[in-house]
């Protein structure tokens, strides 16, 4: 089994969820993992869901991490943790989903749109008509469809009490992505959930809603630390590879982004934005697991974009 986070979640979060419920779908590894933890060691009661189980693996290939560990280190963290395998593409399972969690619970706090699983299907310096469409179209399915279809069926539980928050999970924010992202898919994939949390805020508002897409930085996800060589301990010897790696964050440091906005009572300031976890950290005054406080968004604006002489320390 995975270890629980080093450190510990800003005092200021501590049990500051406790009695609330929340749904993390896409929970299995990266940063849904670390948002499930972070919002169970804020004292919460955490659905995981996931493809990914002991018994099955999704598309995505990987045994490693399951939705049935996930919610052990939710329940590890402080919170109490409860896995149930979804498709979010299968508007079935996510109704039976919803209706379990009001028959076990009577109330959703927190949805975290965080489905995806799309990463082997970019296909970066080719034109959108030189890909593969149906890859495409999968692409856009994992990462907007299900995001959709997970709302659809779990705000009418969410804003039944007010002050609900909706979390939608993508990469970069709103400035950022001005930027073409090499491939109109993900291009696409990655913009959806910003509007779709500038269209939420509009729908919340008059329920004490709120709606806010969160961007990681460079996340050092499973699958990123794999594809470097390198674990969380070494990390650093990936940077020879890739310079621009020195700016990368933990999974955990977006979690405690996200458990920071669940626990803030003025979270309704955040509506209809977009944000990167390094934005949240600057308010709220969270660190990663090393204590460091990376934020990728001006060190890309200014030094990669910009030309700025400075080192991804500078930003940290």
């Amino acid at each position: 089994m995975a270890s629980t986070p080093r450190g510990h979640t800003d005092v200021s979060t501590q049990d500051a969820l406790a009695g609330r419920v929340a749904l993390v779908a896409g929970a299995t590894r990266g940063a849904g993992r670390a948002m499930a933890v972070e919002l169970g060691a804020a004292g919460a009661t955490v659905y995981a869901t996931g493809r990914t189980t002991r018994d099955r693996i999704s598309e995505v290939g990987r045994a490693t991490e399951t939705i049935e560990e996930t919610a052990e280190l939710i329940t590890a963290a402080g919170g109490t943790g409860i896995a149930v395998p979804t498709d979010h593409l299968e508007p079935e399972q996510v109704r039976a989903l919803v209706e379990r969690i009001d028959r076990e619970q009577g109330r959703l706090d927190v949805l975290v749109n965080d489905v995806w699983g799309g990463e082997a299907l970019i296909e970066f310096g080719k034109k959108s008509w030189e890909t593969n469409l149906a890859g495409g179209l999968r692409m856009l399915r994992l990462g907007v469809e299900t995001h959709l279809i997970t709302s659809y069926h779990a705000l009418p539980l969410l804003i039944r009490h007010p002050g609900g928050l909706v979390v939608e999970v993508t990469d970069g924010n709103a400035e950022f992505n001005k930027t073409y992202r090499e491939n109109l898919f993900y291009d696409l994939a990655k913009n959806a959930p910003i509007r779709t949390a500038f269209g939420l805020a509009e729908e919340l508002k008059e329920f004490n809603g709120t709606a806010v897409s969160v961007s990681p930085g460079f996340l050092r996800s499973e699958q990123m630390l794999d594809h470097f060589g390198v674990t969380e301990e070494n990390w650093r010897d990936a940077v020879e590879k890739e310079p621009h790696f020195a700016i990368a964050e933990s999974p955990h440091f977006v979690g405690r982004a996200v458990a920071a906005l669940a626990a803030d009572p003025d979270r309704a300031r955040w509506n209809g934005k977009s944000v990167f976890s390094g934005d949240l950290a600057k308010v709220y005054g969270f660190t990663d697991l090393d204590g460091s406080r990376p934020d990728v968004f001006g060190y890309f604006r200014d030094v990669v974009f910009g030309g700025k002489e400075a080192t991804a320390t500078d930003y940290r």
